[in-house]
Parts: C-alpha cells; sequence; structure tokens
C-alpha cells in the first residue's frame, strides 16, 4: 500500500472534488477499512486497481453524508505557472466543464496512469461504457481546447 499512497491521495483528492480535508478522511477510513478486513483483496484484478475502487466506494459514503459536494471553484488548478508569472490554459476549469463521468475517467486514464479495462474495474461499469465516456470526454476537452486558444 506504501508504494500506492501518493496515488491513493490524488484519486481521493479527486473523488472529494479536490477537497484535501475530505480527502485524508476518505483515505484514512480506507486504510482502516483494510487493517480490520472489511476490505479484502481478492487478486482478482491488480492491487491498485482494487485500491482505488475501495477509495471510491469509501468517498461516495463519505460524501452522502456530507450531503454536498465542494464546489468545483475550490479544484487546483492543474496547469503550472509560466517564467513571466502567467497562468498557463486552466485544465481545471476546461475538465469541470466534462460531466462527471468523462472526468473521473479521463482522471484515471491520464494521471493516473490505468488502462481502460482497469478503470472500468474501478468505476464498475461496462469497458464499452467505459470506452464511450473515454471517447467522449477527449472529443469534448479537445473542443473546448480550440475554443480557448482562439
Amino acid at each position: 500500500m506504501q508504494a500506492h499512497h501518493e496515488d491513493a491521495f490524488r484519486w481521493a483528492s479527486q473523488c472529494c472534488r479536490y477537497n484535501h480535508h475530505d480527502a485524508e478522511e476518505v483515505l484514512q477510513m480506507t486504510y482502516l477499512k483494510i487493517a480490520e478486513g472489511k476490505a479484502r483483496f481478492n487478486e482478482r484484478s491488480a492491487f491498485k486497481t482494487w485500491l482505488f475502487a475501495v477509495i471510491r466506494y469509501t468517498a461516495l459514503d463519505y460524501l452522502k453524508k456530507r450531503v454536498r459536494f465542494a464546489a468545483l471553484d475550490q479544484l487546483p488548478v492543474l496547469a503550472e505557472e509560466q517564467d513571466s508569472g502567467e497562468s498557463t490554459l486552466d485544465y481545471r476549469r476546461l475538465l469541470a466543464r466534462l460531466p462527471e463521468q468523462q472526468q473521473r475517467v479521463l482522471l484515471l486514464t491520464f494521471y493516473h496512469d490505468m488502462s481502460l479495462s482497469e478503470v472500468a474495474d474501478v468505476m464498475e461499469l461496462h469497458i464499452g461504457t467505459v470506452r464511450t465516456h473515454y471517447s467522449r470526454g477527449k472529443d469534448a476537452l479537445r473542443t473546448l481546447l480550440k475554443k480557448e486558444s482562439v
């Protein structure tokens, strides 16, 4: 688990709409579930895939109890500062404009280096559904990028 801690925290943060306090709580709850044996790795998938699925379900339960998701304007900027001090394109804002399923599929594939099959396991969706979200998400993001660069 230690080898995946950084990625696990990033995924927990993404599941919690980038609220780091909530992500810390979710990750702690996830580790506790595993330590207490409430979540068991059955070796039917890669460990990271299983861990991300446990984090996702823990986050869903946690957020249901909190009733609301964190506001989208609390998302950190994914773009880095240029040397001149100006921000590059605000990818966070563009990504936030996509439907939630498309956001999650793109985050898992691009930021967590998961295959579409692994994403399907984490999100418990059919692989065809994941491929559709992936394709539509990339197309929508490409369209938004073209609009922003004009």
